[in-house]
């Protein structure tokens, strides 16, 4: 079955959104930081916990998982930080 989207694995990063998990307090200096990145073809790139185990029997009804699909969860101050960087789409 094809899907109406499809990630490309091909593309690469471009720019992150928002701030850094150091200027955003959200790191204390080791590795695994969350972020957020543009990548060259449009799509976002998110860098989180995968909490999708702890996640998969809570989805909303409406909210379904593909077999390669995570639940990935940063700091809700990264994706605030984005938002300037973040265009809105027009249909």
């Amino acid at each position: 079955m094809d899907r109406a989207w499809e990630a490309d694995a091909s593309a690469s990063f471009v720019r992150r959104l928002g701030k850094s998990a150091r200027e955003l307090q959200q790191t204390g200096n080791r590795d695994g930081c969350p972020d957020i990145w543009q990548l060259d073809n449009g799509d976002i790139a998110v860098i989180g916990r995968d909490l999708t185990d702890s996640y998969r029997s809570r989805l909303p009804e409406d909210a379904t998982l593909a077999r390669d699909e995570r639940v990935v969860v940063i700091p809700g101050v990264m994706l605030s930080a984005a938002k300037p960087d973040i265009p809105d789409v027009r249909p």
